[in-house]
């Protein structure tokens, strides 16, 4: 896996802290600093998500993956899936996360409550690359609401 991250600001300009990321898979990502109006030079103009945003957002991605796919090959009929994360990071840098709440909404017909928990534990323990890394810094709860559809 690859990733070229390019930076797309002048360093006299307001836009100092935009980047461009290109994945191996050839798809693009924009990621942009928070504005900082005693130093724009330093500050973004929040054209887009903050990096650590792309990170938080990335780990959800791969957890709501994992379990769709977990769900579906239990022969579960999982109709939607989201990941609400919230987060907390240190105070001083390195500013890692420091806690993580993923909080899942299943919604499908006839799936029980005790296959939606377990596929929520497979890949918090097992398959979510990223929830894992991220787990040698943060503490990681989760919670879900299963709909019947």
């Amino acid at each position: 896996m690859e990733c070229t991250v390019s930076w797309t600001g002048d360093a006299g300009t307001r836009s100092a802290m935009g980047f461009v990321a290109e994945t191996g898979s050839g798809h693009i990502l924009t990621m942009d600093g928070a504005p900082d109006a005693a130093k724009p030079e330093n500050g973004g103009q929040n054209l887009a998500p903050r990096p650590m945003e792309t990170v938080l957002a990335g780990t959800g991605g791969c957890t709501a993956y994992d379990v769709v796919l977990i769900l579906k090959r239990g022969r579960h009929r999982v109709e939607r899936c989201s990941v609400k994360l919230t987060s907390e990071r240190a105070d001083k840098d390195p500013k890692v996360f420091t806690k993580i709440h993923m909080h899942f909404t299943v919604a499908g017909k006839g799936i029980p409550a005790a296959a939606v928990e377990r596929a929520i534990a497979m890949s918090h323990d097992i398959y979510c690359s990223a929830s894992i890394m991220l787990a040698k810094t943060a503490e990681i709860t989760t919670s879900f609401d299963l709909i019947e559809t």
